[in-house]
Parts: structure tokens; sequence; C-alpha cells
């Protein structure tokens, strides 16, 4: 059959558009579908759009996440519910100040300032638009309902006013505050990162570690044997870190003297002596004079920092024994536990060695030959610094490490973890609520609940929310230089109240400049960090609707909160699934959503991550261009469960079109055929066949799972489901086993009993399968409605299970029947004879009457038997007859005469009810069995005549030389006048 998805889906695109079908399935409807019966109130199904950054390029996997989006949408909206769906756009961050650095040719911080904030930041507030035409024409070719032409967009003054109340609320709970950590910091953003952006960056990497030998102070010849994995660091070491219950050694090698844990003496090779071992606690308390580190000339000579405690040794319970030496070197400058050692023990360690932009600083030139590092990046420096180290003999070995190291998740830099004063929300103190909030949500898959995301928030960080950047929404704290007393603004209100000014625009440069009168008489200045953009968008159920200045019933009566659906790529589970749940969780307002559905990422056809690089990016306009919307779709749903990596295969992908769409618009084409000019209802009409009653409880049950696995948010299984019905049961046994019945049917009540049968199959199919392949189902719906049906098939109620059409016995004998007619098959296989050859007899355990006559007579034009027997005794499943009788050998000849020639009506182009005329010849015995047949023949065909060909030359439609039973056969075929 012609058929063409792309152009079909585009048909489909004017329709909806033409008729404002979106905008109709907006409106809900009343959950009863049933007629005359009042309807319960319209619900509303709350959902959530996670906002994508429109300056860059839509790409195949934000079509996986939105089709896991809108399947539910459309199911749900099917069901009666209003769906409202709200679009939103990300629009602040590094991602778009990266892209404007790039297009300006700005390289630092520095170049941004001497451009102009303003002028910078009105070309981010352009940049965020480049790709919008992209993103809508993608999310319209793909069928993706969601509302465009009124989204909530986070760089508006409405929206920073809704992010500042929240913030204030924050504030006011204690749990917004200023702090000095030690925080992952990208060096060529020129700022901090929260925990969830760290955990989204992390490559694996081959670099050297390093052992190093620290003297021991007031010992000749004797070392601590540290490891470390960051070179750099070791200008602002402080400290030895060991563990109070490891092992130690104190061991003779080559003329020294080394300590190092007992476990990890493999690193010295063979030839060692131990001469006493100690514990880590036993260790802290013998060499409590400490040690000397490897750029003493640095610090180490200031007697008020040793008196502090520097330079010493001290127990901490992140040392192991896996790798490394079991000493830790610990620079609290540079590392989140090294800090929080030193603040438990007191010991200072705040060394300045790097600077902001993170190259090596001219402090380090105090110590001797160390001018070429200096203004190096740190990790560029590392070789340098082990060369240096090398040539003074504090060097011990090096050896190749891969590790995990964190880059920054925008602009791919190598992150240092860096010591800076930074604001914070307190999320510790909130971990066991966020972990009780967790419990409430239904996660898809259930695994991440206690796992992947379980996990994430039991280790809860406070959240680093301060950035050193631009283009974002202000920090709304105004600190006074003179009395330090800090205030949050929690509204423009408020704002214009304190400070007698009403912005228009509420973005740095402009808010930097407001002031506020302090009551010390002193002026107080906004603090200049702008937040974290993943805060902007864990705010989007309250600021998308301008809460609580406007609508504050969507919040506080619980209209549109919490989601009862959202979904979004796996790496959301450290991004938006977070900051939705941090945020709705300081607000004391619970989980900010009910189910939450996690897509896995795409992958090549090799296996390998889509990349620009790589050149394997799959482009979503064009892929839907070439195989059609709906086919992308069910692949994306089919291929793989919902959070495993999905391999985006051609090939798979055209088999699929064969699989479904050519099998289901082949249906709606045979039934069309054989039905014409005649008119059927979209209900059950009661027929004596059992095919049509199995294909009506098949399909009952059908409902009934696909509507059990949406309700679980299992869009995977369901979509499976589908998939295997119409192939197995509605294409290959329904159809295949009622063939006769709709192109020689018996009576006129046959046919209109087996096409009313279908037409009820087809068209209920098509609105079970509505909410995957949204199109396809459209263009059959609109080929089957009736003017009395619903206008879209979106518009139409969900099929609903019925009980009274359950016939549960009755699949279980077709299903048995079914099992039986493979053995078979598969038995004339092996004996090689062709299924249209017709056996005697087949005889099948079981005992009379175990199975109803109607489904012996389909198993019997199945495997093509003359008779069936049921025979409680037989050993086996069934017993074939093989013996080929001369009768049975003529019928099998006539079949496979008849088989060619239906082909060559085919090949020819004929409709089934054009007429034609036969001729053949063959050998004497083929001709004999022939025109011995000739009459029942040419009536199986559609044929006025079937007669062996004489001398006189003719025309034929189509003539061709076959072989049956092994001899040639000429076969030519005419169409005559149809009249």
């Amino acid at each position: 059959m012609d058929f063409n998805l792309s152009q079909t889906e585009k048909q489909v695109l004017k329709f909806w558009k033409k008729n404002k079908i979106f905008q109709k399935s907006l409106e809900g409807r009343s959950i009863s579908p049933k007629k005359g019966k009042a309807g319960k109130k319209i619900k509303d199904f709350v959902f959530y759009e996670g906002p994508p950054t429109a300056n860059g390029k839509p790409g195949i996997h934000h079509m996986e996440a939105r089709s896991f989006k809108d399947v539910i949408c459309r199911y749900k909206t099917m069901q009666g519910f209003r769906v409202l769906r709200k679009a939103g756009w990300d629009t602040h961050g590094l991602p778009v100040e990266l892209q404007v650095e790039k297009q300006l040719g700005l390289k630092s911080k520095k170049d941004i300032e001497e451009y102009g904030i303003a002028a910078f930041n009105q070309k981010c507030k352009e940049s965020v638009w480049e790709y919008k035409k992209e993103w809508e024409l993608m999310t319209e070719r793909m069928g993706y309902w969601v509302d465009m032409k009124d989204p909530y967009v986070t760089y508006t003054n409405e929206y920073i006013e809704s992010v500042w109340n929240i913030l204030k609320r924050i504030w006011d709970k204690g749990l917004l505050y200023q702090g000095y950590r030690v925080t992952p910091y990208c060096p060529r953003c020129g700022t901090s990162l929260s925990s969830h952006e760290l955990a989204q960056g992390y490559k694996k990497v081959k670099e050297n570690s390093v052992y190093l030998k620290f003297p021991i102070k007031g010992l000749e010849n004797a070392f601590f044997l540290v490891w470390t994995t960051t070179p750099w660091t070791l200008s602002a070491n402080t400290a030895l870190a060991v563990g109070e219950k490891i092992q130690y050694a104190k061991v003779e090698f080559e003329g020294q003297t080394l300590i190092l844990a007992q476990e990890r003496l493999s690193v010295l090779g063979e030839h060692y002596q131990v001469l006493e071992t100690f514990t880590g606690k036993e260790l802290i308390g013998k060499y409590s004079e400490g040690y000397i580190p490897p750029f003493s000339e640095l610090y180490y000579n200031d007697q008020n920092l040793r008196d502090k405690g520097a330079w010493k040794i001290y127990a901490a319970d992140f040392v192991t024994t896996q790798d490394g030496s079991g000493i830790v070197h610990i620079a609290p400058s540079f590392g989140t536990d090294d800090y929080q050692l030193s603040q438990k023990y007191g010991f200072p360690g705040i060394f300045t060695t790097v600077d902001e932009q993170g190259k090596m600083t001219a402090d380090l030139s105090k110590s001797k030959d160390t001018e070429n590092i200096v203004g190096k990046f740190a990790k560029s420096a590392d070789p340098l610094i082990v060369e240096n180290l090398k040539e003074r003999n504090i060097l011990f070995k090096e050896e190749p490490y891969e590790h995990d190291y964190p880059f920054c998740w925008r602009c791919g830099t190598p992150l240092l973890y860096y010591s800076k004063e930074s604001w914070f929300i307190k999320m510790t103190s909130l971990k066991d609520k966020l972990i009780e909030n967790n419990e409430k949500v239904n996660w898809i898959p259930e695994t991440f609940k206690e796992g992947r995301f379980g996990e994430w928030i039991k280790d809860v960080k406070d959240w680093n929310l301060s950035r050193e950047r631009y283009w974002g929404t202000p920090l709304p704290v105004w600190d006074c230089p003179k009395c330090k007393k800090q205030i949050c603004i929690g509204s423009i209100k408020e704002l214009k109240e304190r400070s007698g000014k009403k912005l228009k625009d509420l973005h740095r440069p402009f808010i930097d400049e407001v002031e506020i009168n302090c009551e010390c008489g002193g002026k107080m200045k906004r603090v200049k960090p702008v937040i974290d953009c993943w805060f902007d968008s864990g705010s989007m159920p309250y600021a998308q609707w301008h809460y609580p200045f406007e609508n504050q019933e969507k919040i506080d009566k619980k209209e549109f909160f919490p989601a009862d659906y959202i979904a979004e790529g796996i790496d959301q589970t450290r991004g938006w699934f977070y900051t939705l749940l941090a945020i709705s969780t300081a607000l004391d307002l619970g989980p900010a959503y009910k189910n939450v559905a996690c897509t896995g990422i795409l992958l090549d056809e090799k296996g390998q991550k889509m990349s620009k690089s790589k050149g394997n990016i799959v482009p979503p306009m064009e892929t839907m261009e070439k195989y059609g919307a709906d086919l992308v779709r069910l692949y994306l749903y089919t291929v793989s469960q919902i959070a495993e990596a999905k391999i985006f295969d051609f090939k798979s992908l055209e088999d699929l079109y064969r699989r479904f769409f050519m099998t289901l618009w082949n249906s709606v084409v045979f039934f069309e055929t054989y039905t014409k000019g005649m008119k059927f209802t979209d209900k059950v009409v009661a027929g004596k066949n059992p095919l049509d009653k199995w294909i009506i409880s098949r399909l009952n049950n059908l409902t009934k799972e696909v509507t059990e696995k949406l309700e679980q948010y299992d869009a995977v299984s369901a979509a499976r489901s589908l998939e295997g019905f119409l192939a197995e049961d509605l294409s290959n046994w329904y159809i295949r086993r009622s063939r006769k019945r709709f192109q020689k049917p018996a009576s006129k009540t046959e046919l209109k009993e087996a096409g009313q049968t279908l037409y009820y199959v087809l068209i209920n199919f098509c609105k079970i399968a509505a909410p995957f392949t949204p199109f396809i189902s459209e263009a059959v719906y609109q080929r089957m409605r009736s003017k009395k049906d619903p206008e879209s098939v979106h518009l139409s109620f969900y099929p609903q299970f019925e009980k009274k059409l359950d016939k549960k016995e009755l699949e279980e004998q077709m299903a048995k029947v079914k099992d039986v007619a493979t053995l078979v098959l598969a038995e004339r296989a092996k004996a090689k004879i062709k299924v249209r050859q017709p056996l005697s007899l087949l005889k099948i355990k079981g005992e009379k009457g175990s199975i109803a006559k109607g489904l012996l007579d389909i198993v019997k034009e199945e495997v093509n038997v003359k008779q069936i027997v049921l025979a409680p005794d037989l050993v086996s499943a069934f017993e074939l007859d093989t013996n080929i009788t001369p009768e049975l050998k003529e019928e099998g000849t006539i079949r496979e005469v008849l088989r060619q020639i239906q082909q060559m009506r085919k090949e020819a182009g004929l409709k089934p009810e054009d007429i034609i005329s036969i001729k053949f010849k063959g050998g004497d015995i083929l001709n004999s069995v022939l025109s011995k047949n000739a009459k029942n023949a040419a009536k199986e065909v559609v044929a006025k005549s079937f007669d062996l060909k004489g001398e006189k030359p003719e025309k034929f439609k189509l003539e061709k030389t076959v072989k049956v039973d092994g001899e040639e056969l000429w076969l030519g075929i005419k169409k005559l006048n149809n009249k």
C-alpha cells in the first residue's frame, strides 16, 4: 500500500491547526462518557514543563523527554481531565553568558566589565531567543501539545519578583546565609558551582599521582610517605591526616626511614624491613612535633602558624588504605574535607597560592626554582611542580591513576576546589524533610527513589546559591558597610518603599545602583552575586503564575500544586528534579511533584554518546521529515526501558515502521476495500463467530492493560502491548483468519458482522494508541469516524474496560489452538510439506468438547487439514497424518496455481472487484488437473473463464511462466469489462 507517514502527519497538523484541536482539548470534559448521565466536575491534571534554554538548538534527546511528557498528558486529556500545559523558557545563567562571550570574542570577566555589564546583559537577553523558532517548529512537528503562546520566561520582572519572594521566605527561616567554604569553582567562568551542578560534570581521567617524602621533624633521614593526585595544591599544604584505627609501619628502605600504612607497603616493592608498627592514633602521639612541608619557604617559618597547629598530623575518618599510602596531604584552601578538618581541629591553612583565574600566584616564587610555575594554570602546573620535587629529592614515586574528576558542566574547564565566601541555603538542616518528601513521590523507574535520587539527598550539601556573574536573577540582599546589617528584599513594592526607586529592569547593573538607607545612617548596597540559574527553574511552580502577587489560589488552594506529573532526562536527578524538591521543602509545602519519570540518554547505532564533535548527532527535524514523528516517538517508547540508554538505530526504526505503521494502515485499507458503502457503529454488535468475540475480548483486555500501565506512568510497557496486539492478534491472526469472510462471504450478514467487528476494533485501537502515536491515530480516525463522533480522536474519551466483553475462557482456548497451530506448521515444515498442500487428519490431545468447534474450524484452515479429532489418549500434544493421497495432491496443485494467479492480479494492479479471464498451458498432467477444476478455480480468483491456451495470438494484461510441482506452467490474465 502506498503510504507516507510524514506526509500524512503534515495533513493532520493542518487539521489540528484549522480546527483548534489543541485549544479545545484544554477545556476538559465531563468525566462520564455515557450519554444521558450527568458528568462529574471537571478535574485538573497538573503538569509542569521543565524549561529548556533556547540559545541552543533542540536535539533528538529533547524529543525523547517531550514524547514521555506528551503521552501522559494526552492520555489524561482523553480521560476527561483538563491538562493545562504552560511552556517555559530558562533564560539565565552561564549557558547564555558563554554563548555571548564567544560571539563577542570576550575571554574573561574583566573583558565583560570593560564591554559593559548593561550591554553584555542586553546581548544575553537577545541570545536566549536565537533558536526559539527551531524549538517551536520541532515541538509542533512532533505533535507535543504545549502552550507556547503564553510561556513563563525566567528573565521577566514578574518571574524574578516571585523568585525574590521565595528567597525572602527562606531568609526569614534563617536558611539563607553567607559563609566561607571550599566550593567547586570554575576558573574560566569565574564562579563557584553548587553540588548538584558539580554532579553533572564528572569525567574519567587518567593522570599521574605522586608519592612524596615529607621530612619528620626532629629525625634525621626519616619521612612520612604521602600520596596526592593534585600536586598543584602542595603549595598550600597545612597538615597531614591519618586513620586512627589504621595500622602503620615504620620501615627501613634504601637507607631511609619511611612511615606509611601497613596495607600499602606494596608500593615499596619487596626490599624493605619493618622496624615497628602502630595505629594511627599512636602515630599522632609519637610524632607530635609534626613535619616539614615540601614548600617550606612559603609559610613554614611563621611561628604563629605553627603554634596554632599547622604542619601537624591529625586523625580523619576519610583516610583509607584502598589506594595511596594511607597518609593524606591536607590543603584547606583547596579541599572540602581538608577545610572541614581544619575547622574541626582549629589549625590554620587558608593560603591563597592560586588566584581566581586558576593560576599559580607570585607567592610561590618565594620557594627556589619555582619561578617557571608562577602564572601557570593550576592543572597545567602539575608536571612542572613534580619536576621541581624530583630535583629536590622529595619525589618518591610517580604512577598513572585513573579517577573521576569534575569539569564545568557548561564550559568543560577542569574545576578547582577553592576557598571562597559564598551565599548558601542550609539544605543540610532540611535533610530529614527532603527524605520524608521524597518518600511521597512515585519515581519512574522506582529504583531511583531510594537509589540514584535517594542516595543523593541522604548526602545533601548546603546549596551554594551565589554566582559571581552577570546575567541572572540578582541576589536580593543589601548590606550596610558601616554597621554590617543585612536585609533581604522580597518584592518590587518593598524595594520601592525602602529605596524610593522602581526599576524597569531588575537585572544588573541597574539593581546594583539602588541604595537603601540604613538605620545607622549608612547606605546599604546590594551584594554583588546573582543566583544559581537552577534556582530559577526550581521556582517555576510559583513564579510561572507570578505567585504570590497574583494567582494565590493556584498554590495556596493546591489548584496547580503539586504537579501530578513531570518528566525529563536522567541528568535532572541532580538538576531540576532536585531543585524543585529542595525549594518546595524549604517553603514547607511538601514535594513539588507526585510522579516523576526519568528518560535515558540516547546513543548512536554504535552505542556511542551523541555529540557534535563525533558528528553522530541525529537532527530531529530531518529525522521526522524522513520517517515521521509518530515512528520516532513509538521507537523511543519501545526500544528500551524508560531510564535505560537508547540506541538510535535506523534499521530498527525502519523495522518498526513496517511492523506497526504499515500493518495498521494495511488493516484499514483491507477493511475499506471489502466494506465499501457499508455503515458501521462504534459499539459492539454481538455476533456468533468466535473470532469476532475473541478479538473484541483481546481489545478489551488491551484497553485494561494499557490503562493500568499508564496509570502507573509506565509508557514503555503500554506501548509494547499496543505493538504486540496489532501485529500478532489483529493482523496476523484475526484479519488473516477472517480474510475469506471479507473476500468471499457466505452471506451479506457474515460480511456485515465481520466488517462491524473490524471497524469497532480499528477505531477503538486508534483511541487507545492516540497518546502514543497521535498522528496516524488521528488519520485513521478521520477516515472511519461518523459525523456523530467527536471531532478528533484526541477529543474522544479513552476506551474503558468492560467486564461483559471479557471472554477469558475463549482467549485461553484461542491461545491453546494458536500454540497447536504453530507446532503443526513447524511439523509440516520439517516434513517439507507446503501449507497449501491439504492433509487429511490432525489429532489434538484433549477431551471431546474441550475446544469449541468454531475454534477447531479455525485451526483446520490455519494448518490446512480436512479433519480434526480431539483425542484424550495421545502421548504428544498432537498427531499429524502426512500421507498425501492423489486427491489431496490434486487439490494442493490447484491451490498453488490460484496463489500464482492472485499474485499476478496484484502485480497487474487489479482491484478485488475487477473481473478477468485466464489462459493456461503446462504439461499434460497439469492441463488435465486445471481443466477438470476450471469452474471452481475461476470463481476463486474472480475470473469469467479459465481455459487452456489455444493457437490464436491474444493480448494479455500480464503473462508469466511459473513452476508448479516441478513443472513449468504458462499463465496469462486479461482484464474484462466489469459490466
